[in-house]
């Protein structure tokens, strides 16, 4: 019986043909990636998953009909939805923002290098997000986004459901802490860590580290 991994599954989303043209040459050169199937626009999102079960979605943002965060708020709103990896060709971009709100794993620059691509779609894929909570809090830093107070208070909130373990932990991924960093900080195991993280994701109804990161910093913990 083969015990090898299977591909990474992708999905590339860009109403520019040469650049999904360029993006599928660059994966296809990696074993372990395979593109399953191509989009032109947001709203070819849905039936594309449906029909090729990506693991991954590189999606960008900016495209005529339905744009690419449309496409990702409804895309991560589903039962069991892919991971989706925003492009943009912005640093700080108030879209980037909504963006990783709406749940995606992280975004990349268009101008990334090909090395780096593979190596951020394998991370998203095994679980693990692309987006330093450094680079959240720049983004937050800089983009001016209306109804921060009510952010605050809603992340205050959710931040009791935790126990004082749970939200020391919380606050370790909010600065940018890897697992085994907080194993250190906190004198605990790397899978009690990865419990802990669970737990949090389940009590406060997040999707993913990026997310936990932008609670605590919203909370001003």
């Amino acid at each position: 019986m083969s015990t090898a991994t299977p591909p990474v599954r992708v999905l590339i989303v860009d109403d520019d043909a040469l650049v999904r043209a360029g993006l599928s040459m660059i994966l296809s050169g990696a074993g372990d990636i395979e593109i399953v199937g191509e989009a032109a626009d947001g709203a070819e999102v849905p039936p594309r998953v449906a029909e090729h079960r990506p693991d991954v979605v590189l999606m960008d943002i900016r495209m005529p009909g339905v744009d690419g965060l449309t496409a990702t708020e409804a895309l991560r709103a589903t039962a069991a939805p892919p991971e989706v990896i925003v492009l943009t060709t912005f640093h700080a971009d108030a879209q980037v923002l909504r963006a990783l709100r709406a749940g995606a794993a992280g975004f990349l620059l268009k101008d990334i290098p090909p090395g780096d691509l593979v190596a951020a779609i394998r991370r998203v894929a095994a679980g693990e997000p692309i987006l330093s909570p450094a680079v959240t809090r720049q983004l937050i830093g800089h983009v001016s986004d209306g109804g921060a107070s009510l952010r605050t208070e809603r992340a205050r909130t959710l931040l009791t459901r935790l126990s004082e373990r749970e939200r020391e932990v919380a606050v370790a991924v909010g600065r940018g802490r890897s697992n085994a960093e907080i194993a250190a900080e906190l004198f605990m195991s790397v899978a009690t860590v990865k419990a802990h993280v669970s737990r949090i994701l389940t009590k406060l109804e997040l999707n993913n580290r990026v997310q936990i990161a932008l609670t605590v910093y919203d909370a001003g913990t």
